[in-house]
């Protein structure tokens, strides 16, 4: 029924830990050897991802920072969306003066922040993927995938995110990844408009595709493919904005590995 098999990755396919855990390695290599196409989709930097694919084993395509960009299984780019130059310097300004919040920029081969956070050392372990620092009063223009701002407060970072929608309107895509990392892509970019591109590189729609995700950054692709299971561990906004969709167990105990296993294999 299924020949694409999308998925987030934290908080739905890695570990609490933030890796991939043995079976759940087993499973999408079982899935691959059946001829399945698996796709990782993440708001992570695809030079991280590709990291993460090669512990798997697998050819896979990868949609990254949120659907601005679309690597295939050869690491070969074939979609990139940038935030509009114009509009970074009024972007990082909004956020420059709170020192509460650490402001990240991905470009097509680099990782910025504000200032060192230690914290997001524990999410790159496996990859070995490093950030280096920016000045914010002089914020590179070009080749900027997202902006990420970071801050352990979900109910602080909205009201950034309601700041954001009503300035910049469809200039910029809006969405939280986790509830303490607000993003912000260019217009149109988002997971599910990636996850069409992808469909149809490959050759197939819409309707054969399942995806599995948590956060409100994978709800256009939990929409848009046929299948869209929501992790137990989503957070409230998520099941609230898709009351429909299956939900499943959670990443702790590999509940994307279990359900693949149990419907696909």
């Amino acid at each position: 029924m299924y020949r694409i098999v999308a998925s987030d990755l934290d908080g739905t396919l890695l570990t609490p830990e933030h890796s991939i855990a043995p079976y759940t390695r087993d499973v999408l290599q079982r899935l691959h050897q059946k001829g399945e196409h698996f796709v990782f989709a993440t708001g992570r930097h695809h030079i991280d991802v590709a990291h993460i694919r090669q512990n798997v084993g697998i050819p896979a395509f990868m949609i990254t920072s949120n659907g601005a960009r679309v690597h295939d299984a050869d690491d070969n780019l074939i979609f990139s969306r940038n935030v509009d130059p114009a509009l970074i310097p009024e972007l990082i300004n909004m956020v420059k003066d709170d020192e509460t919040v650490t402001i990240h920029i991905y470009r097509e081969n680099d990782w910025l922040l504000n200032r060192i956070d230690e914290d997001l050392a524990k999410y790159h372990k496996d990859s070995g993927f490093s950030a280096e620092l920016f000045d914010p009063e002089n914020p590179p223009l070009e080749d900027v995938a997202k902006i990420f701002f970071i801050r352990h407060d979900h109910d602080y970072l909205t009201t950034y995110e309601h700041k954001l929608v009503e300035k910049f309107g469809d200039k910029v895509s809006v969405a939280f990844s986790t509830p303490f990392c607000l993003e912000v892509m260019g217009a149109g970019v988002s997971k599910g408009d990636a996850l069409k591109a992808v469909a149809e590189i490959k050759g197939f729609s819409l309707e054969e595709c399942i995806a599995f995700g948590d956060g409100m950054n994978d709800v256009e692709m939990l929409t848009a493919a046929k299948k869209g299971l929501v992790m137990e561990t989503a957070h409230p906004r998520v099941k609230a904005t898709l009351p429909n969709n299956e939900v499943i167990g959670s990443h702790a105990d590999e509940a994307v590995a279990r359900y693949l296993e149990k419907h696909l294999l």
